[in-house]
């Protein structure tokens, strides 16, 4: 099992200044990745989004910065700064910037 990565270890931080927007873009930042847990950062331009799909655990999603959109089985779900949803595995869901919007996902197998 690898541990955490790609950002600083022992020092204080904000989750959200790890990921930058980029105009017209989604932007991942994996934090960690194995059969059991998957740990991204995601900045989503205004616009941006990650269509739907399904995925193989719960995932977790907590708004870091801007608002987002997250829709699961067609019901529509709005995240502000601070707010967290999980989208059960198996379960269609896309997620949107409604503005520009950071968030982290925890993804459980």
């Amino acid at each position: 099992m690898t541990g955490i990565k790609n950002i600083n270890k022992a020092e204080v931080m904000a989750l959200k200044d790890q990921v930058e927007y980029q105009d017209g873009q989604v932007v991942s930042k994996t934090l960690a990745q194995n059969e059991h847990v998957s740990v991204t950062l995601f900045s989503f331009d205004k616009g941006e989004e990650i269509s739907t799909h399904e995925s193989g655990g719960d995932a977790f999603v907590t708004c870091l910065d801007g608002v987002g959109k997250v829709t699961i089985e067609g019901e529509e779900y709005i995240l502000k700064e601070g707010d967290s949803i999980v989208m059960p595995a198996k379960h269609p869901h896309a997620v949107y910037g409604q503005e520009q919007f950071k968030m982290l996902l925890v993804v459980i197998f």
